[in-house]
């Protein structure tokens, strides 16, 4: 018997122990394949490597589906589709009623017609999509595709405009500590999920032929303000940024006040254009690119 084999005998009694042994160490984190190793590429050392394939996922997937143009829309998460906000309305009317005096119920009351006002900005995002969609799917030559953040509000209102005119649209999701649900109306292959939020403004904008940006908090203001910037150094072309809803950016923003304190060009000021409906949103974009998108 050679030592090896004598080792072997002692070390493992029956054939069984040997098998037993081999287990563990296939299911032991050190056997596992790198590239499957969840633990491995979690680490901080790793970050270069999540940061290039949460790039290269959606990038291969759009390239193989040949989207090349989008319209990215942004706008509050929070905005409610007509029928549910009168559907709160409703319901916090009867709260009203059991309970007048309670302050719980008449502030709730006010927020539910705050709601209801608010709803028409969803509307108006979702019939722009559906003409964007529309006009995409009858002149494929020009196709521009809806992108939204993949959530509730107005990102929900545009994925819906874009599924309502029979076309497809892409849902960029974030992981947040609240957990964000991708919307219903976002085309299946093309619902997309992100940790860095770096990675997921360079897919907005790395296809963007415009930016919509509908009243909204600051998520809103972040990524118009970081597309400004990108197109006033000229680190990104110029493309048609619409804020909709004029009378709410003027009252929220004065970028005039910029220009004349010098902070910006007045030049810098055309970058901007205001629109107060979908139709006069989908106008400037087509006027822009002269039907040779």
């Amino acid at each position: 018997m050679t030592e090896r084999n004598a080792l072997s005998k002692r070390h493992f009694a029956t054939a069984q122990e040997s098998l037993d042994a081999i287990s563990r160490l296939q299911d032991h984190d050190s056997y596992k394949l790198a590239f499957a190793d969840t633990g491995f590429l979690m680490q901080d050392e790793l970050r270069h490597v999540r940061l290039q394939l949460e790039y290269l996922k959606p990038q291969l997937v759009l390239e193989q589906h040949q989207i090349n143009a989008t319209i990215v829309v942004f706008g509050s998460a929070r905005f409610l589709a007509p029928a549910d906000a009168a559907k709160q309305l409703s319901d916090v009317k009867q709260y009203v009623i059991t309970e007048p005096d309670n302050p719980a119920a008449i502030h709730a009351l006010q927020q539910a017609e705050r709601d209801l006002k608010n709803s028409r900005y969803y509307t108006a995002a979702q019939e722009f999509a559906r003409l964007v969609t529309q006009h995409s799917c009858q002149h494929p030559d020009c196709a521009l595709t809806i992108i939204s953040g993949g959530g509730p509000g107005i990102m929900e209102a545009a994925n819906r405009g874009a599924m309502e005119a029979n076309g497809k649209s892409i849902g960029l999701n974030i992981v947040l500590p609240k957990e964000q649900h991708p919307n219903p109306y976002i085309t299946p292959e093309f619902c997309f999920q992100f940790h860095y939020f770096a990675i997921r403004k360079m897919h907005f904008l790395q296809r963007a032929r415009a930016l919509v940006a509908f009243p909204g908090g600051f998520g809103t203001l972040d990524e118009l303000f970081e597309t400004l910037t990108l197109i006033q150094t000229k680190k990104a072309e110029r493309v048609p940024v619409i804020l909709y809803d004029k009378a709410f950016w003027q009252r929220l923003i004065n970028f005039e006040m910029l220009a004349e304190e010098g902070l910006i060009s007045p030049q810098d000021l055309e970058l901007i254009q205001y629109v107060d409906s979908p139709e006069q949103a989908w106008q400037v974009i087509y006027d822009f690119y002269q039907l040779g998108i």
